[in-house]
């Protein structure tokens, strides 16, 4: 049975992937060549004369803007899925039957917006995402620590949290219990949020309704991404854990 659900979060995964990726095509590419474009004039008009065309001939595009938003965009996002889906269905066969009678459909859904809050919402409140022409080309690596870094911390504290709250679900009933956990999990990430460093490197003149367009179709996608994959997931699983009841029944 294992097998089976991490078969299904996998197809599961690769859905929510395409439905994401063509969500991010739509909304989150049109910001993307808006700063790209800004990234251009900027470079442009800081060169010398002559430069720019001498450092073009010398750097070749190695893979087109054409591509990196098609196909590119596609694979990226479908192997994310995939992967985020094969965890999911790990995560789904460990808590399914401890959160009381729930159906699994219902405990995919409540699994994938958990997720979603802890794993994307959480982390990207602290560092959201920034388009091309955003960012110093020399704190790559700082940012990125941090930003990872900060995704652990908020899924160690969910899981301490969860089950906390289990826990307390037992003595206080579940609606106490969660609302306990909940806001232990919001204390404790809100301490942490307030002691790492913030990034801001958005550099002057740059657009708002750019940074804002393509901050909103991220938080978009990541949306399209998790309740794909929770809906499809869930149905999958109810349908082959229901299987499985017939068989041992019979």
């Amino acid at each position: 049975m294992m097998r089976t659900l991490l078969v299904r979060g996998m197809l599961a995964g690769l859905v929510a992937g395409v439905l994401a990726t063509l969500f991010a095509y739509f909304f989150g590419e049109p910001s993307v060549d808006t700063a790209i474009g800004l990234e251009g004039t900027a470079a442009h008009s800081h060169s010398a004369p002559g430069a720019h065309e001498h450092a073009a001939a010398e750097e070749e595009e190695l893979v087109t803007r054409g591509v990196q938003s098609t196909v590119g965009l596609l694979t990226g996002v479908g192997l994310y899925g995939v992967a985020v889906g094969g965890l999911f269905s790990l995560a789904f066969a460990f808590v399914f039957g401890r959160l009381g009678t729930l159906r699994p459909r219902v405990t995919a859904a409540l699994l994938a917006g958990g997720a979603f809050v802890v794993v994307f919402l959480v982390p990207f409140l602290k560092y959201p995402g920034n388009p091309p022409a955003v960012g110093q080309a020399g704190t790559i690596g700082s940012r990125t620590s941090l930003y990872f870094g900060f995704v652990a911390l908020s899924l160690l504290v969910g899981i301490l949290a969860a089950a906390f709250g289990r826990k307390l679900a037992d003595k206080l009933g579940a609606w106490r219990g969660g609302l306990i956990a909940a806001g232990g999990y919001v204390v404790l990430i809100g301490v942490a949020a307030a002691l790492l460093p913030s990034i801001d490197e958005v550099p002057d003149g740059f657009p708002g309704s750019t940074l804002w367009t393509f901050r909103l179709a991220s938080v978009g996608t990541q949306v399209v991404l998790w309740t794909a994959l929770g809906l499809t997931f869930g149905a999958l699983a109810e349908k082959a854990l229901g299987r499985k009841a017939v068989v041992q029944t019979a």
